[in-house]
């Protein structure tokens, strides 16, 4: 897909009421989307220029239950598999102790498989997604804790 054609795009809903658009050819799906009291971007860099964290907006604040442990979040929008293939044993059960850099689901995107690892050493609470469930970016996926 041409840069031109997804900055018209961006133009379009920049320039307009519009709040989201999505286009989809192929397996290439682009959506674009306002956010309401989101303040103006005073950077003069270019829209590739943004960093993917930048360009969205912060994501919801974490529960009580959850600020006693350690959140492992989604880095990116897509859909959230708890195991390699169809019926392989998930990566992770709740009560397993995890370490850093050890994988704990797969999120697709655009058809690319993303392993999502842990960043910490601690026994897993809770998993928070079901499998096949599509994931926002920022979205809590499991509580995992380090006491122990």
């Amino acid at each position: 897909m041409e840069k031109e054609f997804v900055k018209e795009l961006i133009d379009l809903v920049k320039n307009s009421n519009i709040k989201m658009i999505k286009f989809q050819k192929g397996d290439t799906q682009i959506v674009i989307e306002t956010f309401e009291n989101r303040e103006p971007v005073k950077d003069q860099r270019s829209p590739e220029e943004f960093t993917h964290q930048e360009i969205l907006p912060p994501s919801e604040e974490v529960s009580e239950e959850e600020k006693k442990y350690h959140v492992i979040k989604s880095p990116l929008v897509g859909t959230f598999y708890r195991s390699p293939s169809p019926g392989a044993p998930p990566f992770v059960e709740v009560g397993d102790i995890v370490s850093p850099g050890q994988v704990l689901c797969i999120i697709e995107a655009l058809k690319v498989m993303n392993e999502i690892e842990s960043d910490v050493r601690g026994k897993v609470e809770k998993i928070l997604v079901e499998n096949g469930e599509t994931v926002e970016y920022g979205q809590p996926l499991f509580l995992i804790d380090t006491d122990i």
